[in-house]
């Protein structure tokens, strides 16, 4: 649950500043609002914590394939439950393409099973975005994030094709000038992308989205010298050059607890990808690191802001969109 402190701290205050400063306006925020199932569907949030509890207890993979799971929909063709969509004789869906191949079962199961209960209370009337994204919400604040109020209204997309999602999703490799470019093209910013990053808090990655880090930096220096060279000798005896392409936690610390340790891991070198290591790397992110790792209540706005702004990409509304029964079939 959140706790704010009773002022702002000056470290608040500079990430307030920095995110002002660059917001951009997001179209399709405005169908969006809090209440929206207040009377088709006054039960909705309850229903989808309870199954959310349930997936977590059963276990703690749960937490960061359902946020991840929000954030690979978001970000091709918008917040609209596409990503859910099975692949047919006919068409290639999101959730086969390369770059989502290694999305975990258990998103999608909780989402699944979410949908199934809601649909049972309030038939045809709760969209599979919507679920997906009280889910995501409510994974974050299970697992020591912040609660925060989640915006409701989107509507389930018509389409879902592997093809799309070619250059629409950041990579672990990319400079800090490509991350930026791909946050500003679905209307985010450079605090939505430092935000954002504390997803993996929790969660783990495999030995190949990391290992150039390890074994193959450049010609002469085959370990990337940001790591702390401790974390890159246990990361060396998990990944062995060759070896397995085996799961690691993303963050050693508190891999079952969504806090601002992950920005404490990069302030020492502890990033595991190289795209988290380079928000402290980077003199225009640092700051907004700093502020994070040093301020729980810095860190709750700021992720918390994000995730929020993230649902507001790409909404569907009116005929650009309708509400499935099942999650993963078109209607």
């Amino acid at each position: 649950m959140a706790r704010p402190s009773p002022s702002p701290s000056p470290s608040l205050l500079v990430l307030s500043a920095i995110a002002a400063a660059v917001c951009l306006a997001q179209p399709g925020a405005a169908a969006l609002k809090v209440d929206y199932y207040a009377s088709t569907c006054p039960n909705v949030e309850a229903i989808v914590r309870g199954v959310v509890q349930q997936k977590m207890q059963a276990t703690i993979r749960t937490i960061g394939s359902t946020i991840r799971l929000f954030f690979h929909d978001c970000f091709v063709e918008g917040c609209d439950g596409s990503v859910l969509i099975e692949s047919t004789p006919g068409n290639q869906a999101e959730k086969d393409a390369s770059d989502n191949k290694s999305l975990a079962f258990e998103g999608f199961d909780t989402v699944r099973s979410a949908k199934d209960a809601v649909e049972a209370a309030c038939p045809d009337t709760v969209s599979c975005a919507d679920v997906l994204a009280l889910a995501t919400r409510d994974a974050i604040a299970m697992s020591g994030g912040p609660f925060f109020p989640m915006e409701l209204g989107r509507l389930d997309g018509l389409s879902s094709t592997a093809s799309s999602v070619p250059g629409k999703l950041p990579e672990p490799n990319q400079t800090m000038d490509q991350l930026l470019a791909v946050f500003k093209a679905h209307g985010l910013n450079m605090s939505d992308l430092v935000g954002l990053s504390a997803a993996h808090s929790v969660g783990l990655a495999r030995c190949s989205k990391f290992s150039d880090r390890l074994y193959n930096h450049r010609p002469g220096q085959p370990t990337d010298p940001t790591l702390n060279p401790r974390y890159a000798r246990f990361l060396e005896s998990r990944c062995p050059n060759g070896g397995p392409d085996n799961l690691v936690f993303m963050d050693q610390a508190s891999p079952a607890e969504l806090d601002n340790q992950y920005y404490r891991n990069l302030q020492d070198g502890g990033g595991l990808l190289g795209s988290d290591e380079l928000l402290y790397t980077d003199n225009r992110t640092r700051p907004m690191v700093d502020a994070l790792a040093n301020s729980t209540a810095a860190f709750y706005k700021a992720f918390a802001d994000a995730i929020v702004r993230l649902g507001r990409v790409g909404v569907k509304s009116g005929r650009r969109g309708n509400i499935r029964k099942q999650c993963d079939v078109f209607n």
